[in-house]
Parts: structure tokens; C-alpha cells; sequence
């Protein structure tokens, strides 16, 4: 079975139950394979980076295989504005974030609703150039475990959104970006744009935040902010001391 998220935001958990952990989100418009369902639950894996996690089977839309084949053969198009809204025939008025997914508003027999949006739109590859703007649109959104919106998101959900804003893909956690892409040997051989990663005591990567020119660094950790980053790793200048240690520098575009 497939399903589409028709919801602002739904979160995606690690168990079947309201209390537990959310370690991700879907956002309006993303499509997604159907692997176990239970009574009032979902397991899902999503299309665009394969992540797996349950959802509520009330917060979501049933599609066919040839619909969500479709939909992964349709370029992506996103929402390009903090928030913006989605009207109906019902005077329907539903608030989406940045990064939603519209593809499938062109698609009659997937948009029942008749969702209509007349905001922004972006898709297809941009320059690296544009990636900082972009990340500047999540400056100061809250820090939160599993977000992937201006209201709150993690680290690697705010390099994965602002990648995806400008055509490239990543994977959903730092560890998992972490593999992706060329390995710099130095700060000083990186672009703004490029992905700083950062690890724990025992070496593994719990970290990631994106490089500005002049030895800056924008990334999520109590909010989106802008840090100074060197050859330790991030400096922030606030409490005067080191919060993450640097592991590796990778250029991805």
C-alpha cells in the first residue's frame, strides 16, 4: 500500500504509540510506501530518503502504485515561503511550511480535495550560491528533535530542507550525510555551502551544520544560528567555549 501526507505536518515516530520518540516528519505533499499497518498505526518508509517510522493511519491519504509511481517520476516542486496556504471548494484553509511537497496538485485523481495554492513555488537545481540564502530563512527556528520546519528543527533536518529547497538530496540523519560526498582535508579547502560534520567522545557523528565564508558556521543547536567554526570545531562566542568537535568537512556539490 501507499500513502501521501495531506496534513500541514505529521510526526513520524519510532513506535506505534503517542508517546513515543518522533525522529522525523512528513510534510504536506510526501509520498510514501505503506510497510505494516495496525489498528490506529502506520509504518511507513518515505520515497524521497527512504526513512522509516510510524505514523497515525488517520493522518494521511491512501494511493495507488501507479499514483505513487507517478509521483516519483514527477520533478519535485516546493512550497518556497516560510508559510504559506492551501485553499479548497470547502473553504479549506490549510497552513504549510517551507518545503512542503505540490507535485501532486496537478494530479485529479490524487487531489481530491482540489487543493489550490497560488503562493511561491521552487524546484530543480539551483547554484550553490543560493544555499545560504536559504539557510537564512530557518534563522532562529527552535531547536527541535525530529523538526524539518521554521518551527522548530534538528541539525540534520535543517541541511537536508535547505539542500532540498535547491535541487540536491541528502539523507535524513547527520551520521547518514555524513557518508555522502568528497572529504576536504582542511577548513580551508571548503566553500560556503559545503557540510561541516561533528562527533561525540566515542567517535560517532551527532552534528552537522553548513559553512559560510570567513570561517562561519550556520547549523541547529538550541535554535539556527551562526557560530564561529576553526580547526577544533564550532565556537560559540555567547558562553566564550567549544560546543562541538570537528570530524570531517565534505563537499557534496
Amino acid at each position: 500500500m501507499f500513502g501521501i501526507c495531506n496534513l500541514a505536518i505529521i510526526p513520524l515516530r519510532i513506535e506505534p504509540s503517542d508517546k513515543s520518540e518522533i525522529v522525523s516528519q512528513v510534510l504536506f505533499g510526501e509520498h510514501f510506501v505503506i510497510l505494516e499497518q495496525m489498528k490506529q498505526w502506520s509504518k511507513i518508509k518515505l520515497q524521497y530518503d527512504h526513512y522509516e517510522g510510524w505514523v497515525d493511519s488517520k493522518q494521511y491519504q491512501i494511493i495507488s502504485e501507479s499514483e505513487f509511481n507517478q509521483l516519483s517520476d514527477d520533478v519535485i516542486v516546493l512550497n518556497a515561503d516560510l508559510i504559506e496556504y492551501i485553499t479548497a471548494p470547502n473553504n479549506l484553509l490549510l497552513p504549510i511550511p517551507l518545503g512542503a511537497s505540490l507535485s501532486f496538485l496537478n494530479h485529479t485523481d490524487i487531489n481530491i480535495p482540489n487543493f489550490n495554492f497560488e503562493g511561491t513555488k521552487t524546484s530543480g537545481i539551483k547554484s550553490k550560491d543560493c544555499i545560504l540564502n536559504t539557510a537564512f530563512m530557518y534563522l532562529n527556528a527552535p531547536y527541535l528533535w525530529g523538526g524539518k520546519t521554521p518551527f522548530g528543527i534538528d541539525c540534520s533536518g535543517f541541511t537536508q530542507m535547505v539542500y532540498k529547497l535547491n535541487g540536491y538530496q541528502l539523507l535524513r540523519d547527520a551520521s547518514q550525510q555524513s557518508k555522502q560526498g568528497e572529504a576536504l582535508s582542511f577548513i580551508e579547502e571548503s566553500e560556503p555551502g559545503d557540510l561541516a560534520f561533528f562527533d561525540n567522545e566515542e567517535g560517532n557523528i551527532i552534528h552537522v551544520g553548513i559553512i559560510m565564508k570567513d570561517n562561519y558556521i550556520i547549523h541547529a543547536s538550541g535554535k539556527v544560528r551562526i557560530d564561529r567554526l576553526d580547526h577544533l570545531g564550532i565556537y560559540n562566542a555567547d558562553i566564550n567555549k567549544h560546543t562541538h568537535k570537528l570530524r570531517v568537512i565534505k563537499k557534496t556539490i
